[in-house]
């Protein structure tokens, strides 16, 4: 293996329901032989461990918050790292005051962020890890550059987006891209926005990196009924889902299940009672990937309305299912999704495009098989989590040696 052998994986809350995507690229880079030590922020809920999966990462797992609220070990880690290197320590300190984006309340944060920055640091120096990778870039990635600043272990994320765009000043998205190593974009359109928010001089070392699944494990959909549609996600104002349940309502012979939970699970049930769908509407919760793998296989479209994306990791488990897909023509989901190719493209919010889009797909069952097949090819040949992790780990390497990739991303097929 190459010059970064042992890393760290951080992100907010890890392992969760919602974040498989993040347990493949552990799991794919670990298969390449590599160490990979995983740390959480905080630690996920009951909730989120629905698999063996889940469990045996959440066990395996190093908990910052949980670490920290030892006042003896919180005190004796930054001791450790005003002992090492003083001058690191302050200018890390220095760093979280000024990316304070304002405020009594921000200013506390801040200085959690800091404190919890020694943790993970002797944490890290503790486990010979070399580089750490964060993803997510909001809190968790705060904490990985103050990490950094304070103990010279070199620090990359991965840049998801769409919500981090809506507030990279509070976020300070600039100086995170500065003071990474490198940072793997999830599609150009991702790519596009970290280069307005950054300097010139940065642009080098944005690299797109997709997330991926693993095709061979999802096999091609039974689609025993032309009218059983599938949603996979959470259950928040940004996945659509009104627009989606209104949709129904002109489509009498559909039904469709919603696998997922989340803030707005009581009102979404509450809404389908008023529309006169609930009896074709069936609210499952949170299920494994097994289970996802196995609603996949028996559902004929995948739909997805939302509002706001980057590029939808529960798509390409659809596609790789060989289901086509109904969804919305957003930030980097045209990358993934080629209309009429794949799938169809909608424009968010509009109840009738997309009600008139389900009705093409319950009519012509063979252009659905046609779609799928297309889009299982795109997913195996662009988004498989081995191709993806291989080329992070040509990332990892390259600028552990010095000698960093000048590509953006291999080329296709590669």
């Amino acid at each position: 293996m190459g010059a970064l052998n042992k890393i760290a994986y951080l992100t907010g809350e890890y392992p969760r329901a919602t974040d498989t995507f993040i347990q493949r690229e552990v799991a794919a880079l670990r298969a390449m032989g590599r160490e990979v030590v995983t740390c959480s922020i905080r630690q996920t809920g009951a909730e989120h461990h629905v698999g063996p999966e889940q469990r045996a990462e959440t066990a395996r797992t190093f908990h910052v918050l949980k670490a920290a609220k030892s006042p003896l070990h919180l005190l004796s880690c930054h001791w450790r790292f005003l002992r090492q290197n003083p001058g690191r320590y302050f200018e890390s300190l220095r760093l979280a005051l000024t990316t304070n984006p304002g405020g009594t309340k921000n200013t506390l944060y801040q200085l959690f962020y800091f404190a919890e920055a020694a943790v993970l640091g002797a944490h890290l120096q503790d486990q010979d890890v070399t580089h750490l990778h964060n993803h997510i870039a909001k809190s968790s990635c705060s904490v990985a550059m103050l990490m950094s600043e304070m103990t010279g272990i070199p620090f990359s994320f991965t840049l998801h987006g769409p919500d981090i765009f809506f507030a990279p000043q509070h976020w300070r998205l600039d100086k995170k891209i500065e003071k990474a190593r490198f940072v793997a974009c999830i599609s150009h359109f991702c790519r596009s926005q970290a280069m307005s928010f950054s300097t010139t001089e940065q642009w080098n070392k944005l690299h797109i990196v997709h997330c991926g699944v693993d095709p061979s494990l999802y096999s091609d959909a039974e689609k025993l009924n032309k009218n059983k549609f599938l949603f996979v996600g959470r259950l928040a104002a940004v996945k659509g889902i009104p627009v989606l349940l209104e949709a129904l309502v002109d489509l009498p012979n559909a039904e469709l299940t919603i696998v997922g939970d989340g803030p707005d699970r009581d009102a979404l049930q509450a809404k389908a009672r008023d529309l006169g769908v609930s009896q074709r509407v069936d609210f499952v919760g949170y299920k494994s990937q097994s289970d996802v793998a196995e609603y996949l296989k028996t559902h004929s479209v995948f739909v997805l309305p939302s509002f706001a994306e980057g590029v939808p990791v529960v798509l390409m488990e659809a596609m790789a299912a060989g289901l086509p897909v109904v969804t919305t023509k957003i930030a980097g989901v045209p990358e993934l999704v080629e209309d009429g190719v794949s799938g169809r493209l909608v424009s968010p919010g509009e109840v009738s495009a997309l009600a008139g889009a389900l009705k093409e797909m319950s009519e012509d069952p063979i252009r659905n098989s046609e779609m799928g097949a297309a889009g299982r090819a795109q997913v195996i040949s662009e988004f498989s989590v081995s191709k993806e992790a291989a080329w992070l780990s040509e990332l990892f390497d390259g600028y552990g040696a010095g000698d960093p990739p000048s590509d953006l991303r291999p080329e296709a097929g590669q």
